[in-house]
């Protein structure tokens, strides 16, 4: 007896030692975890503070021309036919031909090109030094006095380069004048054409792979083994693979000649791009719908074969459904990829340079991505400040379109 109970207290000892050693190592593991949150949430705060640190702040601006010297009146108070005569009035007649030929008749144009065409041509500022937003905060009468020093005919100037005027103006080869408007357009553009070529695909492979393709035989093994592999190729495989079929081999549907578009002569266009980002996301969403599809409880297939449903009606009014809201998370996944990605698109043909706006699938086009990569190459300071302002509008961009697949997402859950 008395050695029975000697064994039960042991047990019973060593089995509060087991258990204290397993609390113990829960709580080592939980304040890994805290650790680790605690260290994303902090280089997450100072990329934002390092953006926003170079998009905000004082300036130096030194204008050529006083703007106030052009007219009785402010700029921002003259009407479009006192614009148009300061134009004419300043400018040689020469220059003057070449605005019109490029963007129509003074008279046609709208308040703010003539104002832009003033500011550019005639004032034309130049930001001789920018300050950080800390620097700018924290210490402005140091700001004040480097200013005073060293540029006097400077005017400063507290400058949000994220404004209503950065997103409405389009490139310009100066960065005081320069917008994203045809960047913004590019990226929505080639999003919305790789979302409507990706998605359908993507998830009819995943219907197809999870509902039809019964049975592990060789042919299945291969498909899913290739799409497993296609999901870890580098982007700019994706960009060689659509230069060498969209662009060239395919160049004379992407270009719109074969459509009897004028002015097209190769490839390198939206769709082209479009294209090539719909074959970097497919594998993504299939992989993703896949594991949505998997996970919808089979007893929901057998109750509607037992109603008498159809295999199609099945997958259609059934699984779809409770499976939409984890396809919607993989598409938020894949959009996220695809929205800054820039090695394909310097492949395919992204253009850095460009002040036209997108006016179809076969336009010359850039994106928000190849704007910023251009601009943080330029050697002045002041590209750098829009290229921070860009990428606020990027992240912006982003967060926008994953809050209304998130919204859409929300609103597939109620209705299961």
């Amino acid at each position: 007896m008395k050695d029975f109970i000697s064994s039960a207290t042991q047990d019973d000892q060593s089995f509060e030692k087991f258990l204290r050693r397993r609390h113990k190592i829960a709580k080592v593991w939980q304040a890994v975890f805290y650790a680790s949150t605690l260290i994303a949430i902090v280089f997450l705060a100072t990329l934002l503070v390092n953006i926003s640190n170079r998009a905000f702040g004082y300036v130096a601006v030194e204008n050529r021309v006083d703007p106030d010297t052009l007219a009785a009146r402010p700029l921002d108070d003259l009407t479009e036919e006192e614009l148009a005569a300061v134009i004419r009035e300043r400018l040689r007649p020469n220059r003057v031909r070449t605005i019109e030929r490029d963007s129509g008749a003074l008279e046609q144009q709208t308040w703010d090109q003539l104002y832009a065409i003033v500011i550019e041509e005639i004032v034309q500022p130049k930001v001789v030094k920018s300050y950080p937003l800390l620097e700018s905060i924290f210490f402005p009468e140091r700001v004040r006095l480097d200013v005073a020093e060293n540029y006097p005919k400077a005017e400063l100037e507290f400058r949000s380069w994220l404004n209503a005027r950065f997103l409405r103006v389009p490139m310009s080869s100066r960065p005081e004048l320069a917008g994203v408007r045809t960047a913004v357009l590019g990226s929505i553009y080639l999003i919305l054409i790789t979302i409507s070529i990706a998605f359908p695909l993507g998830v009819g492979a995943a219907i197809y792979l999870e509902e039809y393709a019964i049975g592990e035989n060789r042919i299945n093994r291969i498909i899913q083994t290739n799409i497993d592999n296609l999901a870890g190729v580098p982007s700019i495989i994706y960009g060689i693979l659509g230069l060498a079929v969209f662009v060239r081999t395919l160049g004379t549907f992407t270009s719109g000649a074969y459509f009897g578009i004028e002015g097209a002569s190769t490839g390198r266009t939206l769709i082209s791009a479009g294209l090539t980002m719909a074959l970097l996301i497919l594998p993504i969403l299939i992989i993703n719908a896949q594991e949505a599809i998997r996970a919808v409880p089979n007893s929901i297939r057998q109750a509607a074969y037992g109603l008498g449903a159809t295999k199609w009606q099945t997958v259609w009014y059934h699984v779809l459904p409770y499976a939409m809201p984890g396809i919607l998370t993989g598409t938020i996944l894949a959009i996220s990829r695809a929205i800054g990605e820039t090695a394909p698109l310097i492949v395919v043909g992204a253009s850095t340079f460009i002040v036209s706006d997108p006016t179809g699938p076969f336009s010359n086009f850039t994106a928000l991505p190849i704007q910023i990569y251009n601009w943080t190459t330029r050697p002045q300071d002041a590209f750098r400040n829009i290229a921070a302002a860009a990428i606020l509008v990027l992240l912006i961009s982003l967060l926008s379109l994953n809050a209304i697949a998130i919204l859409l997402r929300n609103r597939f859950s109620k209705r299961i």
